[in-house]
């Protein structure tokens, strides 16, 4: 299975919208929200001097997945208006000397946990894209990105082993959606040890998973679902006939609608924005996972398909509180990444 463009009713245009979304924040410092460990006065700087390459878009993640997103559509829809300018972005903050910068500052004493996972995952995804389009630009920015992508490695393969328990909240400190792009990442990159760790973490949390309280979500802040982003991390791990006994186990039934966000100016609140469009790929990626001759496929996808409409309605840069992050939410989902 392979969702489509189309399938929503999307264009070239509707592309370059989400383009503008990153492309206005991108390189806008201010307002931002900082995650930042101080050890003197020294570390008491404006975010494009802490992290040059990744300042904008209110905070570090976001700033991540904005470029992420620029570089697939530049990828996917090269001759477009809104590549050019794609291009001039990605090409202004993935410089050596920048990403020199964001290496040492990932790797830097006391930063162990920051962005951890979720940041972290992006940067591999944004990695990823870079490595595997076939472009001399997208050569060089990828061997610039190649510092900061060894340190978050790095920093995972550090991490993992010693994390008991997975984090199963709806936010950016959940397990289950990072170990899903991470995974991607290894074996788009070939790191056959970090690809093994991460699937012997994935069934150590979730093996033995069972009757999984679905109807207790959503949290009222939540943009990722601890229960689908659990099996959609499950279904790049096992083979289908194994993958289906261990969904039949864990979700009996499909207990979710789309959710309506009661004030899209609230930061907060927004993300139930982004939890419509991440539970829409999700779905999506576990029905690939069961296959089509399953009986759930039919209504996975439809279920998929109510919250991919009922996300992307909400992405329209009204707000900034979700115009600097839901664009990239919408590429991912409708440009099908993630799926085989």
């Amino acid at each position: 299975m392979q969702t489509t463009i189309t399938e929503f009713g999307l264009d070239a245009k509707s592309m370059g919208g989400f383009a503008r979304l990153a492309l206005n924040c991108v390189r806008r410092e201010y307002p931002n929200k900082i995650a930042h460990v101080m050890r003197s006065d020294a570390d008491s700087r404006p975010p494009r001097s802490l992290t040059p390459a990744f300042y904008g878009c209110f905070d570090w993640h976001s700033a991540v997945h904005g470029h992420w997103m620029l570089a697939r559509l530049a990828r996917l829809f090269p001759a477009e208006p809104f590549a050019s300018a794609a291009r001039t972005a990605l090409d202004r903050n993935l410089t050596a000397e920048n990403l020199q910068a964001e290496a040492a500052y990932v790797a830097a004493e006391g930063r162990e946990s920051f962005e951890r996972p979720y940041g972290l995952a992006w940067l591999l995804q944004l990695a990823a894209e870079l490595r595997t389009w076939d472009d001399p630009d997208a050569a060089r920015w990828y061997g610039n990105l190649q510092p900061v992508e060894t340190a978050v490695v790095g920093r995972l393969s550090t991490w993992l082993p010693k994390l008991s328990h997975s984090v199963r909240s709806g936010e950016h400190s959940q397990t289950a959606f990072a170990l899903g792009l991470c995974l991607d990442w290894a074996r788009d990159a070939g790191d056959e040890a970090f690809k093994a760790l991460l699937q012997s973490r994935a069934l150590h949390f979730y093996r033995g998973d069972q009757a999984c309280p679905a109807r207790w979500e959503p949290s009222g802040e939540d943009f990722l679902s601890p229960s689908l982003a659990e099996a959609d991390t499950m279904r790049r791990v096992l083979g289908q006939a194994d993958f289906r006994m261990w969904f039949d186990a864990f979700m009996p039934d499909l207990p979710y609608t789309p959710l309506t966000v009661t004030d899209a100016a609230d930061g907060k609140l927004a993300h139930l924005d982004g939890l419509n469009l991440s539970r829409a790929w999700m779905l999506y990626g576990i029905a690939s996972g069961l296959g089509t001759e399953d009986l759930r496929h039919r209504a996975m996808m439809r279920l998929a398909h109510e919250h991919a409409t009922a996300g992307l309605q909400a992405v329209t840069g009204e707000h900034y509180s979700g115009g600097h992050w839901l664009g990239s939410f919408a590429v991912y989902l409708t440009t099908g990444r993630g799926l085989a």
